[in-house]
């Protein structure tokens, strides 16, 4: 059995479900296929959140429509919990709690089976708190459960001509912030504005603001350093009409999780 016969096996065995979709790669190729294998017994939820980049918002609506998918939006309050606002290492147990509690009354309501979200088969391997929240409200991850890696995702996407094939990458934007740094509002929305300023530039593949306080450190992948560098006074001026004080480049360039790294390395000296 393939492992995309193994995906199919595992929603067909569902028989309705409700999951959390934010539009990107992973979560996009589990909605078709559940679109695909359970046809009306499926309904997305996107959370309309400060935290959520505008511009995957915008599509993760637009895709929902191109597959005939039901699509709840919902607000989340994750910003108004103290638990949530400075920031600790377990930020992103909080923010699933409030999540999944929301998409907990909402599979009641519309009697579904089960509650989903696009977790891959790569992501065991982060520093992942929310999946304590997972666990806690029975939320299922196929993708994983199938042992389906970010790789193979791709690979299946493009073959289904899905839009979202070679999309970058994208978090959270609370991830942006170092832990113990209080996410505000004020620069949510700041970082946000930067990003989408950065791809307006043209700059391809992943990118990341990070906000170090006064300091922006860009992340970018590697062979589009060069390319950043020609355009850094532009870059340093926007940044700085953003708020910023001083504007820097990453060398190491774009890495997933690279706001975890300090954590991994206390683990490691621990």
């Amino acid at each position: 059995m393939t492992k995309l016969e193994k995906l199919k096996k595992i929603l067909s065995n569902m028989e309705s479900v409700l999951f959390a979709y934010s539009g990107g790669v992973d979560s996009t190729l589990l909605l078709k296929m559940a679109k695909d294998t359970l046809g009306e017994r499926v309904l997305a939820v996107t959370a309309d959140s400060l935290t959520y980049p505008s511009s995957e918002f915008k599509a993760a609506k637009e895709m929902t429509e191109r597959l005939k998918v039901g699509h709840i939006i919902i607000k989340t309050k994750e910003l108004s919990d103290p638990n949530f606002f400075y920031n600790p290492l377990n930020r992103c147990y909080w923010c699933k709690k409030e999540l999944f509690s929301q998409l907990s009354t909402i599979a009641k309501k519309n009697g579904m089976n089960y509650i989903l979200d696009g977790t891959n088969y790569d992501d065991r391997r982060d520093f992942r708190p929310g999946r304590r929240a997972a666990r806690e409200f029975g939320v299922r991850s196929p993708l994983a459960e199938a042992r389906l890696t970010k790789r193979e995702i791709r690979q299946l996407s493009k073959e289904l001509d899905l839009s979202t094939w070679d999309k970058p990458a994208f978090a959270c934007l609370a991830s942006r912030f170092p832990y113990g740094t209080k996410i505000t509002r004020e620069n949510l929305k700041k970082i946000d504005e930067a990003e989408r300023f950065l791809c307006g530039l043209g700059i391809k593949g992943s990118l990341r603001v990070r906000h170090h306080g006064s300091i922006a450190r860009i992340e970018v992948p590697k062979e589009n350093l060069s390319k950043l560098l020609k355009l850094r006074d532009k870059i340093a001026s926007k940044f700085k009409e953003l708020g910023y004080t001083y504007v820097t480049l990453d060398l190491e360039g774009y890495r997933t999780g690279s706001m975890n790294e300090p954590v991994r390395r206390r683990r490691n000296i621990i």
